[in-house]
């Protein structure tokens, strides 16, 4: 099986590992890698790299949106076997170590199991090692404020809900918003297309979660990569206010 890579953007690409993206933004062969799918996502992760002509040592940094662990899969492999640095917002530090869990536990999705799409999804989630936890040993907050000097230049955005320390990234000049898990435009157990919120389920704080969609309204973008479902085109301002209209 191999990765689908889409460029989206100059030097900028989002990969549909297996029902969860990530993105590479290049320059040369040099990678900032955002988020890494499952564990069981490994090979694509690798396929994907060597797509843009990169390798994992050629991985700058991983910045994770948030630290479940279908976006955390391949994080501490990156970071124990290549050197990698593993960059997240400092409250999300602590979550990537593992100190505490935020996400959604085997009982909630039981008690939905009814609800379309719940029970295929969480076959899912087993076959790709979305039960197994693998903490950061050593993740590291954000070194500055502002851009990052890594491929990109990518702004981190503290976007709170989904996870305490949940941060999208913006891409100024590119005009695009990796939003992670703060803004999706599809999933598995969601019967609508287009920019939503994830279930309810999924979320640590849902008002938080649906506050910080005005964070994201601000940015100053047209293209939105979001951690779920494909790419979306047009103002992120208007995908923000959609996915608040649904909200409720």
């Amino acid at each position: 099986m191999r990765a689908d890579v889409r460029q989206v953007a100059d030097d900028t690409y989002l990969v549909h590992g297996d029902n969860t993206n990530w993105v590479l933004l290049t320059d040369g062969d040099a990678v900032t890698l955002v988020d890494t799918g499952y564990p069981g996502d490994r090979q694509l992760l690798l396929g994907s790299l060597a797509a843009v002509g990169s390798s994992p040592d050629a991985v700058e940094a991983v910045l994770i949106t948030h630290a479940h662990t279908d976006h955390l899969g391949s994080a501490e492999y990156l970071r124990a076997a290549h050197g990698t640095p593993v960059l997240l917002h400092e409250a999300e530090v602590p979550h990537g170590r593992r100190d505490f869990l935020q996400q959604v536990s085997v009982g909630t999705v039981l008690g939905n199991a009814w609800r379309p799409g719940v029970l295929r999804w969480a076959a899912h989630v087993l076959r790709s090692g979305g039960t197994e936890q693998h903490p950061v040993t050593a993740p590291e907050p954000f070194p500055t404020d502002g851009a990052l000097d890594l491929p990109g230049r990518p702004v981190p955005v503290h976007t709170p809900g989904h996870t305490d320390g949940h941060c999208a990234y913006h891409l100024p000049d590119a005009g695009v918003v990796i939003s992670g898990d703060a803004l999706v435009s599809g999933h598995a157990t969601s019967r609508i297309a287009g920019p939503q919120l994830l279930p309810g389920m999924f979320h640590h704080d849902l008002a938080r979660t649906v506050a910080s969609l005005d964070v994201l309204a601000a940015l100053d973008g047209d293209v939105l990569l979001p951690g779920h479902g494909p790419v979306h085109r047009g103002p992120v301002k208007e995908a923000a206010r959609q996915a608040q209209e649904r909200a409720f």
